[in-house]
C-alpha cells in the first residue's frame, strides 16, 4: 500500500522587516494612535499583544510622541521597523526643535518628566540624530527575552 507524502514546504517566510510611518502635520497627535501603531505593526507580525515586550514598545511610543508634541511646533513623524527577526522594534519620531531631549534626575516626589528614564529602561538607549530643521529620536525596544525588569 502506498502512503502519500507532502513533498509541500512549510516553513514560514517573513519579509525583510516590516514598518510603518505616519505624520501629523497640524495639531497634536493622538497619543493612543501611535500606540495602536505599534499593536497593528506587531499584530501583522503575529507577536501576541499582551506580552509584556509590546506593552514596553507601546509605553515607549507613548512617551517619544509626547515629548515631540509638548516640545516642538509643527508636524511630527513616527517610524516603526520590526526587525526581520521578530526580535526588535526600532521607533523613531521626528520633530522641528533642534533641542535634544534631555532626562531628569529621578525625583519620586515630581508628578511628570519621568517619561526618557522610562525610555532609557525599557530600550536600549536613545539616539538623538539632529536634521536641518529639527531631529529625530529613535529607541530601540526589545521584543525578546526579560528586557527592562
Amino acid at each position: 500500500m502506498d502512503i502519500p507524502v507532502s513533498t509541500r514546504a512549510t516553513t514560514r517566510t517573513r519579509p525583510e522587516s516590516l514598518r510603518h510611518s505616519r505624520t501629523w502635520v497640524a495639531g497634536a497627535p493622538c497619543i493612543a494612535e501611535a500606540r495602536d501603531a505599534v499593536d497593528a505593526l506587531l499584530s501583522r507580525a503575529h507577536l501576541a499583544p499582551e506580552r509584556r515586550a509590546v506593552q514596553d514598545a507601546q509605553l515607549v511610543v507613548s512617551e517619544l510622541v509626547t515629548n515631540a508634541v509638548k516640545h516642538a511646533p509643527g508636524p511630527c513623524e513616527l517610524g516603526l521597523e520590526l526587525s526581520a527577526e521578530g526580535d526588535e522594534l526600532r521607533i523613531t519620531v521626528t520633530d522641528t526643535s533642534a533641542e535634544p531631549p534631555r532626562a531628569r534626575p529621578a525625583d519620586p516626589g515630581r508628578v511628570g518628566g519621568h517619561g526618557l528614564n522610562l525610555v532609557n529602561l525599557l530600550s536600549d538607549g536613545l539616539q538623538v540624530t539632529p536634521l536641518p530643521h529639527g531631529k529625530r529620536v529613535a529607541a530601540t525596544v526589545p521584543l525578546t527575552g526579560d528586557h527592562g525588569g
